[in-house]
């Protein structure tokens, strides 16, 4: 169901694609938030995690696409964070990290940066 929505959102304007990319980033914090106040072991965290990883690999699949309009360098520097959110999550799954706190604070960093035009 996410994944059927984002692809409509790829079909819509540039500017629709980034709003609605903002608002999922924006629906990853809120979840991300949640599982900071439940715990590393809460079903928050699990739901989480999960959400964070779905995200970004749908994000990275479209930033990888070379139909993508955003400059090179913008979409690999991205891609990159998308790697780290990736090993992010994962370590919280296998108890390496504890807290998701520097992915809310990178993912409110990235939701910044999809207000702007970068075309």
């Amino acid at each position: 169901m996410f994944r059927t929505a984002y692809d409509e959102a790829l079909i819509d304007s540039p500017r629709g694609a980034r709003s609605r990319e903002r608002e999922a980033i924006r629906l990853s914090i809120e979840y991300m938030e949640a599982a900071e106040q439940a715990g590393p072991q809460s079903r928050d965290a699990v739901v989480a995690a999960n959400f964070l990883r779905q995200l970004w690999t749908i994000l990275m699949e479209d930033l990888a696409n070379h139909g993508n309009e955003l400059p090179a360098m913008l979409r690999a520097q991205v891609i990159s964070i998308g790697l780290w959110m990736l090993r992010h999550a994962e370590d919280i799954r296998m108890e390496r990290q504890t807290s998701f706190r520097p992915a809310i604070d990178i993912s409110r960093l990235v939701a910044e940066g999809l207000a702007c035009d970068h075309r």
